[in-house]
């Protein structure tokens, strides 16, 4: 025996489907969401490159513009990884806020 389906529940699995195809298609024809970004003016490109994967655990960009900047400070020395020990590079942990908590991520 069948049951009658009502028309709001057509209308209803109708309108899914269809967001459902338009996310699928928004996927495929997005650009990619983020540009490689570029080290600022003066920064070595080993630095950027070593902390984009040093903060690929972090996404805020935060993360980045202080490595780089600890990582410019130390002659291009970052820890190896995202969970790296800094002593890794004694320059880049040793770099203190003005409250003496550690500045380099």
């Amino acid at each position: 025996m069948m049951k009658k389906i009502s028309l709001t529940t057509l209308v209803l699995v109708s309108i899914v489907i269809t967001c459902a195809f338009i996310q699928i298609a928004d996927a495929v024809s997005a650009p990619p969401t983020a540009p490689p970004t570029q080290p600022p003016t003066g920064v070595p490109k080993t630095c950027a490159e070593k902390c984009a994967y040093r903060c690929s655990r972090n996404p805020r960009n935060l993360c980045k513009t202080l490595c780089i900047s600890c990582c410019a400070k130390c002659n291009q020395c970052v820890p190896s990884g995202p969970f790296a020990d800094k002593s890794e590079c004694p320059c880049y942990r040793d770099i203190k806020t003005k409250k003496g908590l550690s500045k380099c991520p």
